[in-house]
């Protein structure tokens, strides 16, 4: 029995999110917060996308959300903490042709912020038949983060050391032994450890969909500096690195394309926040990139991803307000697949 974790641009049946509410960590700024949510969706629904939307007040959500295309927006009352739904969103596995959603344990990022409602979602979503009948899988034993994991469909998987090794996420287990866990959960036989790379502001401990991307044809997107005077320098030198010494599983090495850094984006309190350009969210089609108000820089990005997604239509959406909780376009997105979802019931 094989399985495969599949890559984000195979064929898809809709995207997961959740909508701000007085009950996130949105209330501060939520007029604001509500505003990016509806930009994102409505060009998610303007590109065909369908989306599973998470909200505790269906009618509310409908309303903010009445020039978009319902008949491509699922409205599912549920309860969580916040509206990171690629970190705690089921990650899709086939085995012997069926889909599987796998739901690994979610404790806010290493134990920093509240995550038991989030961490129940997919069980709702289980329970509810919202995930098609008999594809749940209970992993919460182990404690995983859709951001924090790459793969190509191939069995290939990029993370990095500082998050999964993390010791307020699984007791700091070594690589070795989490090769073992991961090779078995999700099929994978070929693991990259990236040791280095982190970005100011960032809460993840380095997720990988901040640094580096996985693309067809062997291909590594990442996010570069080229600012010697910028504090993040060194270590995204590293970074670089050592992904020129990373090989595939059939030994060659990986295409690398290179990403801007974007210029530093400053909250109103002035701390640094963790904008890149490696947070976008691909389709089988199409690849939303999020862009900062840098009309150059967000342009270069763009052009630089459509180097590995020739095939792909690149759709920019401005993700200044997401970056206010310290994350971005990937982060508020998880892809569900054919299989994985009984979109009639929704």
């Amino acid at each position: 029995m094989t399985r495969c974790f599949l890559p984000e641009w195979e064929h898809q049946e809709g995207i997961l999110m959740a909508l701000p509410d007085e009950h996130t960590d949105w209330d501060y700024i939520l007029d604001e917060a509500r505003d990016q949510y509806h930009r994102i969706i409505k060009t998610f629904t303007a590109e065909g996308c369908r989306v599973l939307l998470l909200c505790r007040d269906r009618k509310g959500a409908m309303q903010l959300l009445s020039d978009c295309d319902s008949s491509l927006i699922s409205f599912i009352e549920a309860e969580y903490n916040d509206t990171w739904t690629r970190d705690y969103g089921p990650l899709a596995v086939k085995k012997d042709e069926r889909l599987y959603s796998l739901d690994f344990g979610f404790n806010g990022w290493g134990l920093k912020f509240a995550a038991d409602k989030d961490n129940l979602v997919n069980l709702f979503l289980a329970d509810s038949r919202i995930l098609s009948e008999g594809s749940y899988r209970n992993n919460r034993d182990f404690v995983l983060e859709g951001g924090s994991v790459e793969t190509d469909g191939s069995g290939t998987l990029l993370t990095t050391s500082r998050c999964l090794c993390s010791p307020n996420r699984n007791g700091q287990k070594s690589k070795e032994a989490l090769n073992d866990i991961l090779g078995e959960r999700l099929g994978v036989n070929h693991i990259l450890w990236l040791d280095y790379g982190a970005l100011e502001g960032d809460d993840t401990d380095s997720h990988i969909d901040t640094l580096a991307r996985l693309a067809p044809c062997d291909t590594i997107l990442f996010t570069g500096c080229r600012d010697v005077d910028d504090p993040q320098f060194e270590d995204l030198l590293k970074m670089r690195a050592q992904l020129t010494l990373f090989r595939t599983a059939e030994g060659d090495p990986f295409n690398l394309v290179e990403l801007p850094l974007p210029s530093p984006v400053l909250s109103p309190e002035g701390e640094r926040l963790p904008a890149t350009y490696a947070n976008f969210l691909v389709t089988d089609s199409v690849v939303f990139m999020p862009t900062y108000a840098q009309p150059e820089n967000d342009l270069l990005a763009m052009q630089m991803v459509k180097v590995a997604y020739p095939a792909h239509k690149v759709v920019g959406i401005e993700c200044l307000t997401l970056l206010r909780q310290h994350g971005s376009l990937h982060c508020a997105t998880m892809q569900l697949y054919p299989g994985q979802t009984d979109i009639q019931t929704v």
